[in-house]
């Protein structure tokens, strides 16, 4: 029996690939102030390439759909996981603005993201300058084409030596301070592929950065028969909680209903684990849709959706969908999602290039965040509960995991698998930078509302496109509204 078409939606409905999207990954040459350090250590690192996500492994045993995995944290296999040894997709370089500092966390560090006019590349540094520690993202980009820092107008170079100190004197000891490497700011690892900007969140790992590639998005993405679509927006829940979510497709026909689901097409998800290590797992469905899911670690979701249906006059169709999710943890309770999503099938109802393709990103987008605010009430409700059980046991969340929840179904499959990962390799939760507390979290002290809605204060800041629509319509709205009062005085 021929399967319906899912409704058209952002994380289903993409546009053609720019060519700025396809241009292999490149990094940058290394700071000045690392090159001599490195060289030293050159002799003693293996350079071979690693990839990210290794290769997967045969299938292991199955486990039965709801049967907790052992409570133990420790990991037999040996395999070892360490967060600040990957690649993190930071932003579509799309929704940059290369005319000022950007500011950003990862993994509660703090990072100011700028494009250098010099070079022309996207450069990462710790975002406090040497000086007094202010944020460097506060700052502009001076007439020389250098970070400028706002406070007390010390510049920087895209390698991060500092360039200016407009206190020193002209001669002496001061005037050599500039070059001081303590007057550099600490430049991380970047590169830009398939239109992503990622960073390396260890200063120290520019070998290791080096010799291991991205995260890379499937090849149906430069495939000209498959259109695509991207969108990235902060969210004030965890990273577990947002990954959770990702890894249950039984959730979307009723947290999304009339939007990317339907209630009444909720079926059985035979899911059946195929691989699993510290790179992450894989699985997958046998039915129509088949649907395999696919997690690299630490924060990479892939789902390909293959439908088997039939239409009047074309006949039968082979529909394929990728749902390609990076969930980037930037600090306790606040995680970025970027969704990155492929078909080939309904282009016409999609942004794009061509000339039939007349749905305009921005409105795609605006739209489309829908399927966000679907999940957000109820992933802060699950956070808030998970939370006070944690405070009240003093345990491991991960570890209570199925005895917090009843997970009888094969449906569950992926989120067990997740939380397992995240228990045998990932210690629990983000290696995170500094002493961060779990006291405060954005869902623990913000309202429904305020959770809802506190992602339009920052969405048009992400998304350059949403950005420069909401500029027209307000402008419109002000001119319009200013032409009504103006003629209800003309009248009286």
């Amino acid at each position: 029996m021929p399967v319906m078409a899912p409704t058209p939606s952002l994380l289903l409905s993409p546009r053609p690939l720019t060519a700025g999207h396809r241009i292999p990954f490149s990094l940058p040459a290394l700071p000045a102030s690392s090159s001599s350090r490195l060289r030293a250590r050159r002799a003693r690192v293996d350079t071979r390439l690693r990839v990210a996500a290794p290769t997967s492994v045969p299938g292991e045993a199955e486990q039965a759909p709801g049967e907790a995995e052992p409570s133990t944290s420790s990991n037999e296999s040996g395999e070892k996981f360490v967060w600040r040894d990957h690649w993190y997709p930071v932003s579509l370089v799309e929704d940059l603005d290369p005319s000022v500092p950007t500011p950003f966390q990862l993994l509660n560090r703090d990072l100011v993201i700028w494009k250098d006019p010099k070079s022309g590349e996207w450069v990462a540094l710790d975002d406090r300058c040497p000086h007094r520690l202010a944020p460097l993202s506060e700052g502009r980009i001076d007439e020389t084409g250098c970070l400028q820092c706002s406070y007390h107008g010390w510049s920087f170079d895209g390698s991060g030596a500092c360039t200016r100190i407009p206190q020193a004197a002209p001669e002496g000891p001061e005037a050599r301070a500039v070059r001081s490497p303590k007057a550099c700011a600490i430049k991380f690892p970047t590169l830009i592929s398939q239109g992503l900007f990622f960073v390396w969140p260890d200063e120290n790992g520019w070998e290791k950065a080096m010799a291991t590639k991205p995260p890379m998005l499937p090849k149906e993405f430069e495939d000209p028969a498959f259109s695509t679509v991207t969108i990235q927006r902060d969210l004030y829940y965890g990273y577990d909680t947002l990954m959770e979510n990702v890894s249950d497709p039984s959730h979307i026909e009723f947290a999304h209903h009339k939007v990317t689901g339907r209630r009444d097409r909720a079926r059985p998800l035979p899911f059946k684990m195929e691989s699993s290590g510290a790179w992450g797992y894989s699985g997958s469905n046998s039915g129509n849709p088949r649907i395999t899911a696919t997690f690299e670690a630490p924060c990479y979701a892939l789902n390909k959706i293959e439908i088997d249906t039939k239409l009047p006059i074309f006949g039968d169709q082979k529909w394929v969908i990728w749902i390609c999710s990076f969930n980037i943890p930037m600090a306790p309770g606040k995680t970025r999602s970027i969704v990155c999503s492929a078909r080939n099938f309904f282009q016409f109802t999609m942004p794009g290039k061509a000339w039939w393709q007349l749905v305009p990103r921005w409105y795609e987008h605006w739209t489309s965040n829908l399927v966000y605010d679907g999940d957000m009430i109820v992933l802060q409700g699950q956070e808030k509960i998970f939370l006070s059980a944690s405070k009240e046991s003093s345990a491991d969340i991960n570890q209570q995991y199925t005895k917090l929840t009843f997970t009888p179904t094969q449906a569950d499959r992926f989120v067990l698998a997740f939380r397992a990962w995240l228990r045998k390799f990932g210690n629990s939760q983000p290696d995170w930078f500094g002493s961060p507390s779990q006291e405060t979290l954005p869902s623990t002290v913000l309202s429904k509302r305020e959770v809802k809605f506190s992602g339009y204060s920052h969405r048009e800041h992400l998304c350059s496109f949403v950005f420069k629509a909401s500029v027209s319509v307000s402008t419109y709205r002000s001119i319009y509204g200013y032409i009504l009062i103006s003629h209800e005085l003309f009248m009286h």
